[in-house]
């Protein structure tokens, strides 16, 4: 089978060691020749400036980097401010979200919806970034029923998105149907799933209950029965996600989006075992 492209996502460190740690790790990586790497963003922006940071040391190692870039509580004129930065940076590619707002704070801000923010990029910057937006296969946790989730995103591509990465999911048919449907109504642009490695149980499990990921029942049950057994979770969890991967590859996904969780030992396996590597 063909390889498939590859990009990895990391969220910036806390701390001068974190970052030092965070850089070793880049360069393992870059080993997969990845597209490019991304960035997160904290709620409200609250990681901003270490997003940036962590975005120019990509650029400078000599890999395309893209901003995560959420607008909820924004102003017309500090995202117009957050984008001349990024364009004079080198950026070329956006994840835009809505994002979170902080706790505590209200629901001020200019922008609504993620796709608000990419009809603003697009009217602001014409097509000097590339545009990624979120998809949810398993349906956003938030959304009041599944057509109107699908419907955002159709709205989010409409409005000048040019590839989605997926949230993190462990059924390739929820993927594939998702595909489909989106492209039914008109919204074909490229769906890159989002790939979380599985390298440990209980953040896994209460990480996914918040964010609305599925993780199927026999998943669960077999990361229950393993306890503390890292060593048979971290080869259990290889297993599943790389067979995941070729399902996805099976059904025609366009290229794989690494969440790495500034760690690089179970995506590099992964990839080795993919002869991504």
């Amino acid at each position: 089978m063909a390889a498939l492209p590859v990009s990895i996502e990391f969220f910036p460190p806390k701390t001068p060691e974190g970052a030092e740690k965070l850089r070793a790790v880049r360069q393992q990586l870059y080993g997969l020749k990845p597209q490019f790497c991304s960035v997160t963003y904290g709620a409200g922006g609250s990681t901003q400036q270490g997003t940036f940071d962590t975005v120019g040391a990509i650029l400078a190692e000599g890999v395309d980097a893209a901003s995560h870039f959420s607008c909820i509580g924004a102003t017309k004129a500090t995202v117009r401010e957050e984008l001349a930065t990024l364009k004079a940076m080198g950026v070329k590619r956006l994840v835009a979200l809505r994002g979170d707002l902080p706790s505590g704070y209200g629901s001020g801000g200019e922008f609504h919806y993620a796709s608000d923010l990419v009809a603003f990029i697009r009217e602001e910057t014409g097509h000097d970034f590339h545009i990624e937006v979120a998809a949810y296969p398993e349906i956003h946790p938030q959304a009041k029923s599944p057509e109107a989730d699908l419907k955002a995103y159709v709205e989010k591509v409409n409005a000048g998105a040019d590839s989605a990465i997926t949230q993190y999911f462990y059924s390739s048919d929820a993927y594939a149907r998702f595909v489909d449907e989106a492209a039914r109504l008109g919204a074909d642009v490229p769906v890159v799933p989002g790939i979380m490695p599985i390298t440990g149980s209980t953040q896994l499990l209460r990480f996914s209950d918040a964010c609305g990921a599925e993780i199927p029942r026999w998943i669960r049950l077999r990361l229950q029965a393993y306890g503390d057994d890292t060593a048979s979770i971290k080869a259990f969890g290889l297993d599943v996600v790389t067979g995941l991967c070729e399902r996805l590859r099976a059904v025609g996904a366009p290229a794989l989006h690494f969440y790495s969780m500034n760690q690089s030992v179970a995506t590099l396996e992964i990839a080795r075992r993919l002869q991504l590597l």
